[in-house]
């Protein structure tokens, strides 16, 4: 069966995830069939910290940011998934059964199709291309951890500043965020982030207003975040 032949939400699935394209069509049809489509503004809480685990989640459209709260009012960004991606933390509470010990924010509008837990322990036990896709995202999300382990074990906070600037500044324009979102990824607090933010436009490497930030020398940035 070609994708020509597939229902219109199956072949989106197919279109959507790579990992999932080579999955028999009856398996993009049971996750369609299965699948709870939901859809959710930006801001909205889509799991929180000691809550139970309801499904796995494939997003079809928009971000959701995974972040870890401290009872100091504190963040740390772990991290986000994206079209055509499935959320690691939701994976691991199905597999232990346990309950969530991080917050999923969407970081703007929406949509995914959540896939009930005796589904998704049906297609792990099943299907050789629905466990290979979450294998794979095992694999790639506890490399992305490490890296965050290693930054703030190693790094200095102005060297992990720098590096997510020139990350998110990849396709050139200007970075839209506030010094408190950035402090909240960094796992830091406003007050030291703008500091270091002033520093930077001291020394010419950035332009600030309100809401957004312009990178000037992105070489200079990115030398720094180097080490």
């Amino acid at each position: 069966m070609d994708a020509a032949a597939l229902s219109p939400l199956a072949a989106r699935i197919a279109a959507t995830f790579p990992t999932l394209a080579a999955a028999p069509p009856a398996t993009l049809e049971r996750i369609a069939r299965e699948g709870i489509h939901r859809r959710a503004p930006a801001g909205t809480v889509m799991f929180s910290e000691r809550s139970p685990c309801g499904g796995f989640p494939l997003v079809l459209a928009g971000t959701i940011r995974v972040l870890q709260r401290y009872p100091n009012g504190r963040e740390l960004h772990l991290y986000r998934v994206k079209p055509g991606e499935s959320c690691l933390l939701s994976g691991s509470c199905l597999l232990g059964r346990i309950n969530y010990d991080a917050a999923g924010i969407a970081e703007s509008d929406v949509e995914l199709l959540v896939l009930p837990p005796a589904t998704f322990e049906a297609l792990i036990a099943e299907d050789e291309t629905f466990r290979r896709h979450v294998f794979a995202l095992f694999s790639e999300r506890l490399s992305a951890l490490m890296q965050i382990v290693e930054a703030i074990a190693v790094q200095k906070l102005d060297q992990r500043l720098a590096a997510l600037l020139v990350n998110r500044d990849a396709d050139g324009g200007e970075i839209r965020a506030t010094h408190q979102a950035l402090a909240d990824e960094l796992g830091s607090v406003r007050e030291i982030v703008t500091r270091l933010l002033r520093s930077f436009e001291d020394r010419g490497w950035v332009d600030l207003g309100r809401e957004r930030i312009r990178i000037v020398d992105r070489a200079a940035l990115a030398g720094l975040a180097r080490g």
